[in-house]
Formats: C-alpha cells, structure tokens, sequence
C-alpha cells in the first residue's frame, strides 16, 4: 500500500542518487537498468538511514533522533510486508528486495550501525571498530552483491573485507568532520601505539598524527587487496561498476597518501574529470572479459 507507485517511486530514487551519490554514481552507470533501479533503491534507503543521525544532527536532541531510528526501524518491517506508507523511496525499495532476493537482515543491521552514532562509543580495539565497518559498509557490500549477481560461496566473505576497505577510506578521508560531531572511529589501542592524544587529532597536528594515518592506511589497502578476488565472481555483466566502485575508493586513498595524509586543510577528492575516466576505464572491461588491476 503507497500514494506512490514504483515508477514513479524509482524515479526518485534515480534522482535522489543522481544528486547526492558523488562518488557511488559512476559506478552505477554501467549496470543494467533492473540493476540501477535498484542499486539507486538501496542507495536512497542507505542515504535517509544515515540522514536520520546526520543530517543537522547538533541542531537537534538526540532523542528526537532515536525516535526517527526507530520509527524507521518499523517502517521498515511495514514494507517488507507491502505497507509502504507515503514514503516515495520505499516502493522501489522493496522492490529491489524482491527481486534481487536480498536477505533483508542486512538493512536492519545498517540500521543498527548508524544507531550507534548517537551515542558514539570509544572503539577500544580494530575488532571493535571493525563490528562497525560491518554494518556501515560491509552490509552495503553485501546488499549490492546480490544485485550484481554471484555464483561462488567465497564471495560474501570478500564483499565484507571490500566494505570495510571503502569506510576505512571514509573515516581516513572525514576525520576532521567527524570529530566536529563528536566521532573518532580510530581504535584507542592504535592511539596508544603511536602514541597520539585525541587532542592532537582534534588541533590537527598532522606532524603528531600522521604515522597513525599511514598505519590506517595501510591497513586499508592490506583489505583492498584482500578483497580483490571479487571481481572474478560476480556476474560478467556487473564487473564494469564494480571495478569502479572499488576503483575511485581506492584512488581516494592513495590521493590521501599522495598529500601526506593531510585531512586537515581540506577534504580530499577527485574531480569529474578523475571519476569519469575510471568510467570509461570500467566501461572497457565490457570487451576485455572483465580483466583489468583490481582495484586501479
């Protein structure tokens, strides 16, 4: 039940994705139209989950937040029953679900992710930090894995390591934003090792900091290639934005490796010019059977 119906519900999320998804886009591209309706889907319901801790989160109590969580949380078991309410982005949701037989716990343990920003805790250990790249990255890994299609039982297990490369990359890349919001999701065991306060993280002292980023790093390039046996076991017709995907996370790294690990000064990104000649590059696997350095 919905006041939208799934064309226009999947138009939405086309949109919605079109706008936000700067970096996620490009590897859209290169699907099949079934595909990218309901990568788009899935983006959108990953995008409002995250909005919900978000998006002006000083601006309001976090309790307010928790109610959305949970208000959220049943609005997702209403749909996977068919009830979706006036939401626009739902109908084409479920619908990705349905189709691409997606285990639908994966989007309640990302909701659980996200949760856990309200009240962020000290991440002790890299096994601690890791429970949370699971459910942050790892499920949308795992989520887009079964759009793309696969065959082999090793595959789940190499999704899972390429979502926890992607936010390794994230928290590298949002540090300074982050800890605006009161988040550090470096392991304390790691600050202890390289000896750094939370201080010289939140003063920006790259001189200080900088060999704990380049151990972050490198662990998630040691998770990049890792994962890099995925590429072979997804469907054929899917390589092409997987490889791209994969390929403008992975290049943020090594642009964050390029200024020194400087997260302070500015964001570091890629241009259009950057990511639509990754595009162009995984557009080419079409007729090179999908072979090509994974990531670039």
């Amino acid at each position: 039940m919905s006041g939208v119906n799934l064309a226009a519900s999947q138009a939405w999320c086309r949109r919605l994705a079109r706008r936000k998804a700067a970096n996620f886009y490009y590897g859209f591209v290169p699907l099949a139209r079934d595909q990218r309706d309901a990568i788009c889907a899935v983006y959108a319901f990953a995008r409002y989950s995250d909005d919900l801790v978000d998006e002006d989160a000083p601006a309001y109590p976090s309790r307010d937040r928790q109610g959305a969580v949970l208000a959220w949380r049943r609005a997702l078991d209403a749909a996977l029953a068919g009830d979706y309410g006036s939401s626009p982005l739902l109908p084409a949701f479920h619908e990705a679900v349905r189709r691409f037989a997606i285990p639908s716990r994966y989007f309640f343990e990302l909701i659980d992710g996200v949760a856990s920003d309200l009240h962020p805790p000290e991440y002790r250990t890299f096994e601690d930090l890791y429970r949370y790249c699971y459910q942050v990255a790892s499920t949308i890994g795992l989520i887009c894995l079964h759009i793309f299609g696969f065959e082999s039982g090793q595959a789940p297990g190499y999704a899972e390591k390429l979502g926890v490369a992607f936010q390794l990359t994230n928290i590298l890349r949002d540090l300074r934003e982050d800890l605006l919001r009161g988040r550090l999701y470096l392991p304390a065991e790691d600050l202890a090792r390289f000896e750094v306060a939370r201080a010289d993280i939140e003063a920006g002292r790259l001189e200080r900091v900088r060999d704990l980023l380049r151990f972050e790093a490198a662990r998630a390039e040691a998770y990049y290639r890792e994962a890099a046996p995925l590429l072979g076991l997804v469907h054929p017709r899917s390589r092409p934005s997987l490889w791209v995907l994969a390929s403008i996370y992975h290049r943020l790294l090594r642009r964050m490796q390029a200024v020194g690990y400087d997260v302070f000064s500015r964001r570091v990104g890629l241009s259009r010019a950057e990511k639509a000649g990754l595009l162009l590059r995984g557009l080419a696997l079409r007729w090179t059977g999908g072979h090509a350095p994974f990531p670039a």
